[in-house]
């Protein structure tokens, strides 16, 4: 099977790795091409010789490069690119889907390297380093007291496998300073954040992107729960912006039956290349759901057509976001990228996905997202434009839409109030997580010793958090009246706390209970 990868950039907060771009990677083809002499492909490079020779003052002519580079990808695509140096290693890092560095959760809380939590078992972890532990020093290099660039930052704490670092550390909860000596290490980054029983038969699996190890990942994770008999699953794709097209073909495989089409794409020749299910797949037989939204894009909509134009399972959710263009890169030597559109890519039933777009008008095309709340097809499923001339249909003969996103099977509203659509936008952010931990950090000791069942107890009637938060979104010039989306607000900030206290499983027993999607998919 020949199959290419794609690429949608999101901002994806994760506190192992700075907030980047994610995107897919595929192999540039590298060749020599030599230009006839003074026609268009070489004047860019004789005005910028002119400019480095000749020019009154010192100019960076590699930062002029990097703006004539985007200014070109701009008037081609919204989804072409260019990557600088400084976020392409992040983003390959993302997507390899582990890095080899000292392991923790962290943010900059005061211009001091705050811990929010070790990574379990992971280097920091076993030396140590404790939840709410500022980090001083790398060896002789100071971390606190200025604001470093995240590159530098990373390379104090990153480095080679088994090397060593010395931190100082500053303990709170001790008042004093200790040097700890940490051997870092391969730490994952996991792009399967969890893989829970819903009920007894029914399987929860949560996928944050499609990195490199998203297959294995997912097929690990299907078949834990296998062996409690389930015979339904959920395979939750919302805020997933997409990845490697091969990883969602992948787990796509794990529930078609063999030849079954998942997708295929058609370049600027017209050649077409189908990709089909194999006879290997772990989860043939057995209900499926997806659940979807509008920050659900790419390889994540190349998942749920597959999904739902063979048939297999039901959506669930709002329209996805609408990208069905495949890049291909080109690395610089520099370190930095270009992500070139290539082809388009097509669900099984032959619908495209892209939604409409203007040459040049980046912004407008990203903001399409935040017009679905102004329109009201985020509360309402009528208020879906759905083009009726790009009609499909699935294997068993349902009608389906072309023409801008999944639209689902089982329509979801959003659960914030109409009206209060940034309090959704901040749920999905670290802002509630960087608020949990300076609470906590103002006094641990009050979770101190608690079982989960008694922590549950004791933030079910507790409003102080809540009261809390809304002064906290006020300091950050965020004015939100809470009360109108009171039990929402509460159980993200009670599954925050569950995270940093206990850890990732019982902060989605929390935030999956009350879910709206998920007591569609239940009833």
């Amino acid at each position: 099977m020949k199959i290419s990868k794609i690429y949608l950039p999101i901002l994806f907060f994760s506190c192992v790795a700075i907030g980047i771009v994610i995107g897919g990677f595929i192999n540039y083809p590298s060749s020599k091409t030599t230009f006839a002499k003074n026609n268009y492909k070489t004047k860019l490079n004789r005005l910028l010789d002119f400019i480095d020779k000749e020019y009154v003052d010192n100019v960076k002519t590699d930062s002029i490069v990097d703006l004539t580079v985007t200014n070109i990808l701009a008037n081609l695509d919204p989804h072409s690119v260019y990557i600088p140096p400084s976020e392409q290693t992040a983003v390959a890092e993302s997507m390899k889907g582990d890095f080899v560095g000292i392991g923790i959760n962290f943010y900059s809380y005061h211009d001091t390297i705050a811990v929010i939590k070790p990574i379990a078992n992971g280097p920091a972890d076993r030396a140590g380093i404790r939840e709410g532990d500022r980090i001083l020093y790398a060896d002789n290099f100071k971390l606190f007291g200025k604001k470093l660039k995240n590159e530098v930052l990373y390379s104090k704490l990153k480095g080679q496998k088994d090397s060593e670092v010395t931190l100082t550390v500053y303990r709170k909860s001790e008042n004093k300073q200790i040097k700890v000596k940490v051997k870092r290490d391969v730490v994952p980054i996991k792009s399967v954040d969890i893989a829970i029983l819903l009920n007894p038969t029914t399987g929860y699996i949560k996928i944050n992107r499609f990195a490199e190890t998203t297959g294995q990942e997912f097929h690990s994770a299907l078949l834990q729960l296998k062996k409690s008999r389930i015979n339904s699953l959920v395979i939750d794709l919302r805020e997933n912006g997409g990845g490697f097209m091969e990883k969602a073909v992948h787990v796509a495989d794990e529930l078609l039956k063999d030849k079954e089409l998942i997708v295929f794409t058609k370049n600027k020749k017209g050649t077409i290349d189908k990709t089909y299910a194999t006879e290997e797949g772990a989860f043939e037989e057995g209900r499926v759901s997806v659940l979807i939204d509008e920050n659900s894009a790419s390889a994540s909509e190349i998942l749920a057509g597959a999904i739902q134009d063979n048939d297999r399972g039901t959506i669930y959710g709002r329209r996805s976001f609408g990208k069905g263009l495949v890049q291909r890169e080109m690395n610089f030597d520099d370190g930095s990228a270009v992500r070139l559109t290539i082809a388009r890519y097509y669900t099984p039933s032959g619908r495209s996905i892209q939604k409409p777009y203007k040459k040049g008008a980046s912004e407008d095309y990203f903001k399409e997202s935040e017009n679905r709340y102004v329109s009201g097809e985020l509360y309402e499923k009528g208020k879906i434009k759905i083009a009726d001339s790009l009609k499909f249909k699935t294997k068993r003969g349902r009608i389906v839409f072309g023409g801008g996103g999944i639209v689902p099977d089982v329509f979801v509203p959003l659960e914030v109030a109409h009206g209060n659509e940034s309090l959704e936008y901040i749920l999905q952010t670290g802002v509630v997580g960087h608020f949990v931990f300076e609470q906590l950090d103002r006094n641990r000791n009050t979770f101190k010793g608690l079982q989960f069942e008694q922590f549950q107890v004791q933030m079910r009637s507790n409003d102080f958090y809540l009261k809390q938060f809304e002064k906290y979104l006020s300091q950050l010039g965020v004015e939100l009246d809470l009360n109108k989306n009171k039990a929402l607000v509460n159980r993200y900030i009670t599954a925050e706390l569950a995270r940093q206290l206990y850890g990732e499983n019982q902060y989605y027993q929390i935030v999956l209970k009350e879910d709206l999607m998920i007591k569609a998919v239940l009833k």
